[in-house]
């Protein structure tokens, strides 16, 4: 019969199209194509009302059988694709974990951290201890305490950043030697201490920043000296910037100390000489030395104001700005302070 005939044909054709297949939704095409509600093989199933009894039967079952086929192939079909698109994408996501991975790049510490380390490891070897004391304080340990009167120029809003509030005594403090009182008060003798922190100032050239670092150092007991000063300096001097740099200590006034020193230091930029090899000046030192900061004995006003009798113990103090310092090392040459808090990458990668 030419049913017979129609259904084998429509079977064939189907299952070659099947196994040619190389995509899932082409394949869902197929099976729509085949046994949908208007497939090929469902028209030929709905057409059995033509054929009388036996006929039916026999077409019937030769259809089913047709369908169940198709169906069987096509779940093949589509379980082999599923399967290869998986592994395609196995393949492409596949992560070795046996490979070298590529080397992150890694960052180093900023100048100005490299040198607060250094600098309490050599003070460290002579005893010293590091203390941190508020960067936000009250005039009477930023100044009052220090024996400044309150007509002292330091203690000026053109010099000094005062905190706006209810109480007008707070400061962002100017120098670290706020916390000498602060550890004097503790009451525990004697004291080697070096206090380092941020510090603020309404100044902005090549030589000074508006935030800077500064370190500074305390010792008090009961036969402290300035042959004592003199050698502590000396000492960290010749650790910090090597044997060949040259220091001098000037007569000076500072109302915590008495009597008082500016520490100097022979210019890496010059060589000390005060001027560049072209033959013009230094912009960085103009003579030849430049200031690191200031030292003394302790003054007995400031060690009455840590309830420290002076009669008993006597002191010396020192304080220098920590970019200062690195700005002398031997061999960085670096002509402006301000280029340290820039983030130029260009100069930062060098060290």
């Amino acid at each position: 019969m030419a049913i017979y005939e129609e259904i084998n044909k429509i079977k064939s054709f189907a299952f070659e199209e099947i196994s040619k297949t190389t995509d899932l939704a082409r394949l869902e095409g197929l099976r729509i194509k085949y046994l949908g509600r208007k497939g090929e093989l469902t028209q030929v199933l709905r057409s059995l009302e033509k054929y009388s009894g036996k006929e039916r039967k026999a077409v019937g079952a030769l259809a089913n059988e047709s369908r169940v086929g198709l169906e069987n192939e096509i779940g093949k079909r589509q379980k082999y694709l599923e399967e290869a698109e998986f592994a395609k994408i196995l393949e492409q996501e596949r992560v070795d974990v046996t490979a070298s991975l590529e080397k992150i790049p890694l960052g180093h510490l900023h100048l100005t951290t490299s040198a607060i380390r250094q600098i309490v490891d050599i003070f460290k070897a002579l005893g010293f201890y590091r203390v941190r004391y508020p960067e936000i304080d009250t005039d009477w340990y930023a100044f009052e305490s220090l024996n400044m009167p309150k007509s002292h120029p330091a203690r000026d809003e053109w010099e000094t950043f005062f905190i706006d509030s209810a109480n007008s005594n707070i400061v962002l403090t100017p120098h670290t030697t706020n916390g000498q009182v602060h550890e004097m008060e503790k009451g525990q003798l004697p004291i080697r201490m070096i206090n380092i922190a941020r510090c603020y100032r309404r100044q902005s050239d090549i030589s000074h920043a508006p935030m800077f670092h500064q370190f500074d150092g305390l010792l008090i007991d009961k036969s402290a000296s300035i042959g004592d000063l003199k050698g502590t300096l000396e000492y960290f001097v010749k650790q910090f910037f090597g044997p060949k740099r040259k220091v001098r200590l000037r007569p000076f006034h500072f109302r915590f100390t008495e009597p008082s020193f500016e520490t100097d230091i022979s210019c890496d930029i010059c060589g000390g000489t005060g001027r560049l090899k072209n033959g013009q000046i230094c912009r960085l030192c103009k003579e030849g030395w430049l200031e690191l900061g200031g030292a003394g004995m302790v003054h007995p006003n400031v060690l009455r104001a840590g309830k420290v009798d002076p009669k008993k113990y006597s002191g010396f103090a020192f304080g220098w700005g920590v970019e200062r310092v690195i700005m002398m090392k031997e061999g960085l040459n670096i002509p402006d302070i301000r280029i340290l808090y820039e983030n130029d990458l260009r100069f930062l990668e060098q060290f």
